[in-house]
């Protein structure tokens, strides 16, 4: 399959043998998760995985000071919950998790919020020195879905995701390296190669084998779930934060480009 995309669209495709590369190529809203951008992402990753290919490479373009913002908070409705089974991430998430082989997260900058969840999803991630994580909710006042929680738990160790999630702070890629949560730090002129030779080492085993060992450990990161009970609380603290003032301030706010003045109400 030829190089497609990048200038002309949010993403760029381009297959080298069994090894493609997507590349997250809509720099002016700095690789926001918003409608188009996933439309792409997801037909990309349709298109591929019917093509044989054996791994997948997820990157934003080369020397990219920002990976992805996440979610595209201007697409937020207000009074509408921002996290459903239809919803940008929840659907690009879903895709890269079912996709047939294995993805590669080469991450160069910083993913901030839902696009860290994203980047965690992929089955293995590569990482330049200067990379940094951030998960940025609380933030916003924008309440996470239960299943991206669920997802993120299944990377990172709780008491981590806990200050994460609370404190909004980035940790740099070192951190995320020593603490399990990512797999591989390196210098960001080697980030390239050692993403491309860690993909031709998987490209050369068997690829039915390595399907049904991703979606067995898929399976069993999903076999946990909250009794009926525990998920509707949960469900209900959602509903009670996305319609909360604070979330429509702390929306407002980031598109002001000013600190949000939360109240708790």
């Amino acid at each position: 399959m030829p190089a497609q995309g990048g200038d002309d669209g949010p993403v760029g495709t381009a297959v080298a043998g069994p090894v493609a590369t997507i590349t997250l190529a809509h720099a002016g809203r700095r690789n926001a998760l918003g409608a188009a951008m996933v439309d792409a992402l997801v037909g990309a990753l349709a298109a591929l995985g019917a093509g044989g290919i054996r791994v997948a490479i997820l990157r934003a373009a080369p020397g990219t000071a920002i990976w992805s913002t996440g979610f595209d908070i201007r697409e937020l409705e207000p009074g509408r919950d921002p996290e459903r089974e239809s919803d940008p991430v929840r659907r690009v998430v879903r895709a890269v998790r079912e996709f047939p082989a294995p993805v590669i997260a080469m991450i160069e900058g910083s993913v901030w919020g839902g696009a860290t969840e994203l980047a965690l999803a992929c089955d293995i991630v590569v990482a330049a020195a200067g990379a940094t994580f951030a998960v940025t909710p609380a933030k916003l006042g924008v309440p996470y879905s239960t299943i991206g929680v669920r997802n993120l738990m299944a990377r990172v160790p709780p008491p981590v995701l806990r200050e994460l999630v609370f404190s909004g702070t980035p940790i740099d890629a070192a951190t995320a390296r020593a603490l399990g949560i990512i797999n591989h730090v390196v210098a960001a002129d080697a980030l390239e190669s050692a993403v491309h030779e860690l993909a031709a080492r998987i490209a050369a085993n068997a690829p039915l084998a390595i399907a049904a060992l991703k979606q067995q450990m898929n399976a069993l990161e999903d076999a946990q779930s909250p009794p009926d009970p525990v998920r509707e609380r949960i469900e209900a603290q959602r509903r009670e934060a996305w319609e909360s003032h604070d979330y429509r301030e702390g929306v407002q706010a980031f598109l002001d480009k000013r600190a949000p003045r939360f109240t708790g109400t």
